[in-house]
């Protein structure tokens, strides 16, 4: 049986990165993918560093209760990619991918389905899955999404010093393939309010004290006592208390919460833009996941506390009230 390599995609952590790069926030919906030409650069990129023939590519992905959308089912119809999904939990976050991916390393090396694996991802929880395939005589090469800099996006320390070898993807393997999303600007549709007023009064002028505490929408500005949300439906809201701000967080979280908006309002649509308003207090998970991650990533911790969630989720709701 001649040698092989086999690819394991981590799509979270390739979308999310490859996002980073191009607009500045790891929201998947900021970006618009080419998969095709995008899966043949990872195939290209397999053989050139394992020297070796491409067995598969296992593309590891989070689906709403596990049933793939469109996309997804085109993926999954090319030829050696098999999608393997997992699903969303209620908060959001992806659930049974890591679990696959670990199991799928092990099994595929006891049974020497190939000779190289190539772990696109960056996942600190796949330490010992990949020091688990390598008791079985197979060498484990991480493939890690290049920054803007052009240096390895998002990798665990500990995931590169169990692995074989690190190796960065082109950066046109991304910059042809993943392009920001921006939609043109919908066309004022703000009208006159006409305010019937008793005969013979004096026609007047609205002034700035007249909107005072009303927000961009018209709806009325949250009091002084800030409420926090989550993606979380079903939940009471929680009051936030007043407390230190440690290294800077306050400036971290106005940036991470800027550069999410700024994303989603040029890539969503005037229906995607009415939904979140319509939605609130609930902000939409892949807004939400975008916000901790990308919070997470700046200030290098991955377990954030509830008190600072519920800071980036107030701050969020602050400056989509400020908006234009």
């Amino acid at each position: 049986m001649r040698s092989m390599c086999a690819l394991y995609v981590d799509v979270g952590y390739l979308l999310s990165s490859a996002a980073v790069r191009v607009t500045g926030t790891s929201l998947r919906s900021g970006v618009h993918v080419d998969y095709p030409p995008l899966i043949d650069a990872l195939v290209q990129q397999a053989k050139k560093i394992s020297e070796l023939p491409v067995l598969r590519v296992h593309w590891y992905d989070s689906a709403r209760d596990g049933v793939p959308d469109q996309p997804q089912q085109r993926i999954g119809e090319v030829p050696k990619v098999k999608l393997r999904l997992g699903r969303f939990a209620i908060d959001g976050q992806q659930k049974g991918v890591d679990l696959r991916i670990g199991l799928d390393l092990v099994t595929h090396a006891r049974n020497g389905a190939a000779d190289v694996f190539i772990l696109l991802s960056g996942d600190d929880d796949l330490t010992e899955a990949v020091e688990e395939a390598q008791v079985h005589g197979v060498q484990v090469i991480l493939l890690a999404v290049p920054s803007a800099e052009g240096k390895p996006h998002g990798i665990s320390r500990h995931l590169i010093r169990a692995a074989d070898g690190l190796e960065i993807l082109p950066p046109e393997s991304v910059d042809e393939t993943v392009m920001k999303v921006e939609m043109p600007p919908a066309p004022p549709t703000t009208q006159p309010v006409a305010v019937a007023l008793p005969a013979g009064s004096p026609p007047t002028r609205a002034t700035p004290r007249d909107f005072a505490g009303l927000g961009h929408s018209g709806a009325p500005r949250p009091s002084s006592s800030v409420l926090t949300y989550s993606a979380t439906t079903g939940r009471e809201p929680q009051v936030a208390t007043e407390y230190e701000d440690p290294e800077g967080l306050a400036d971290q979280i106005d940036r991470v919460v800027t550069n999410v908006l700024t994303a989603f309002r040029t890539s969503a649509s005037g229906e995607a833009l009415a939904e979140l308003r319509a939605g609130r207090p609930s902000i939409p998970r892949d807004i939400d996941k975008a916000l901790l991650t990308d919070l997470s990533e700046r200030r290098g911790e991955f377990d954030l506390s509830d008190q600072v969630r519920h800071k980036l989720r107030a701050q969020f709701w602050k400056r989509c009230d400020e908006a234009p």
